[in-house]
């Protein structure tokens, strides 16, 4: 076939992997030279009103790590990674302009904030008369592929699933490009260089002991983990069963990370399960993991659907705002120094690693919302600060979701913090990993401190109100549950 271009510059976003990248496979197929590209967004590193930065030193280095493992496979393909620093509507295209490249080629993203810059960017190049084309590749089933229209996409999951799971199927992957013609030397005389995190005025995340798992950024180590997760520690049978773990790299896959980014597909997930259910076993937990990639799916197309709302307090029921914007109290959540045990050791743990199970998600979340009525906007942007696995549609559908202004059927989803522990956390451990200074507490008493004589808390040398906090609330009893 004619090649449709000279000359194609492919701009990478939230897809820095060379396997199953429609964008890359597209570009060598209608360019006879493709220039591979990445823009680093200041904005995406300022402050927020809430004063920390938008993007924290845990996403950002795994960001860091992701491109730079994204420039050695492109390296290996015959082509560089061209790295700028500034608005990508502005500087892709001067790019593009300066080696009169024809058109651009970048998946499409459904939020405003990267819409926005779309929208620029397509305006501007036409406007030099070069083309743009936009490739859907963040979810597992392609929206092209919906039983229906994205405005008609059903505001309950189940439903969703269902009809999706019946009449849609999954794309097969693209396979990684055998060759990458770059513009020869004397075209391009300059690549660019990853960027130091001081220059956004973060600094490099500490290491921490209590973290048992290292996530670092990449296709490789995304690669990787899917190879030792689902082969060599064979543990996706066992997935829906620990899923709701709390210590350790091993009670849940671990994946979203890599998929925040594009460092890996989804489809390329699906198809190392269904490989792995023909060659090893197929059962309810090999089944969840697709179940989970769904609802991720799910939220992506419901962002689709509505827009900004999902960043509005009033979500997408427009509920009232009845909010408290208690910064104290706040700034207790965000510091693991509200006095509850279990919501504490999951902030330290955020705070110390950038991740956080997604039962603890579900508790500290719960605890903001329901138990201290703070802005659920306010715990959305700090998750977005600092989760490692940060994702716009996922983050915000979910924190929707838990302030009841999201799809929900059940209007109520409050969580009783102390069944919670005795169900994931009966004796404590979790507490004692990250909370060192009730150490000293023997058994499940660990997750109510307050229920002990002070006697008993004098011998073991712990005062609440000065070794540790008083709870913010009074936390129900585990009798009172419901």
């Amino acid at each position: 076939m004619g090649m449709k271009y000279n000359r194609v510059l492919v701009w990478f976003r939230n897809d820095l992997r060379v396997r199953d990248n429609e964008v890359l496979v597209k570009a060598t197929l209608s360019a006879k030279e493709v220039i591979p590209v990445y823009c680093f967004d200041p904005r995406t590193f300022e402050s927020t009103n809430l004063g920390f930065p938008k993007t924290g030193s845990f996403r950002a280095k795994f960001l860091l790590e992701s491109v730079a493992d994204l420039r050695k496979s492109l390296r290996k393909l015959g082509a560089y990674l061209i790295i700028l620093q500034g608005k990508p509507e502005e500087e892709v295209l001067s790019l593009a302009v300066k080696h009169q490249a024809q058109a651009i080629f970048y998946s499409e993203e459904v939020t405003s904030e990267e819409r926005n810059v779309d929208k620029s960017l397509e305006k501007s190049a036409w406007a030099q008369g070069i083309a743009t084309e936009t490739y859907w590749q963040s979810t597992l089933y392609h929206v092209d592929d919906l039983p229906f229209p994205v405005t008609q996409t059903p505001e309950v999951f189940t439903q969703y699933r269902k009809e999706v799971e019946k009449m849609s199927s999954i794309r097969s992957s693209f396979p990684i490009p055998f060759k990458l013609n770059f513009p020869g030397k004397d075209e391009i005389t300059s690549v660019g260089e990853l960027p130091d995190l001081s220059i956004y005025g973060l600094e490099e995340p500490k290491p921490d002991r209590r973290r048992l798992m290292e996530f670092i950024g990449g296709e490789s180590s995304g690669l990787g983990r899917i190879q030792s997760y689902f082969w060599e520690k064979d543990l996706l049978k066992t997935y829906k069963e620990t899923r709701n773990g709390l210590i350790g790299a091993d009670y849940s896959s671990k994946f979203s990370p890599s998929l925040s980014l594009g460092c890996i597909s989804p489809r390329m997930i699906f198809e190392e399960v269904k490989r792995y259910e023909k060659e090893r076993k197929k059962n309810e937990s090999t089944y969840w993991l697709i179940f989970e990639l769904i609802w991720r799916d799910y939220f992506r197309i419901i962002c689709k659907k509505h827009g900004d709302k999902i960043f509005q307090i009033g979500g997408i029921k427009n509920q009232e705002d009845s909010w408290s914007r208690d910064k104290s109290q706040f700034e207790a959540w965000v510091a693991g120094m509200t006095g509850v045990p279990f919501v504490d050791a999951n902030m330290r743990e955020l705070n110390a690693t950038g991740f956080m199970s997604n039962r603890g998600r579900q508790i500290v979340a719960s605890f903001l919302v329901n138990d201290l009525g703070i802005d659920w906007t306010w715990g959305a942007s700090y998750f977005e600060s600092q989760l490692i696995d940060y994702d716009v549609c996922s983050n915000w559908g979910n924190w929707m979701y838990v302030g009841g202004v999201g799809n929900d059927p059940r209007e109520n989803r409050y969580f009783n913090i102390l069944r919670q522990a005795k169900n994931y956390d009966r004796n404590g451990e979790y507490i004692r990993i990250w909370i060192p200074e009730l150490h000293a507490i023997k058994g499940f008493d660990i997750h109510q401190p307050w229920e002990l004589s002070t006697a008993n808390m004098r011998s073991l040398k712990i005062q609440l109100g000065h070794t540790y906090p008083q709870p913010l609330r009074k936390i129900p009893t585990l009798e009172k549950s419901y």
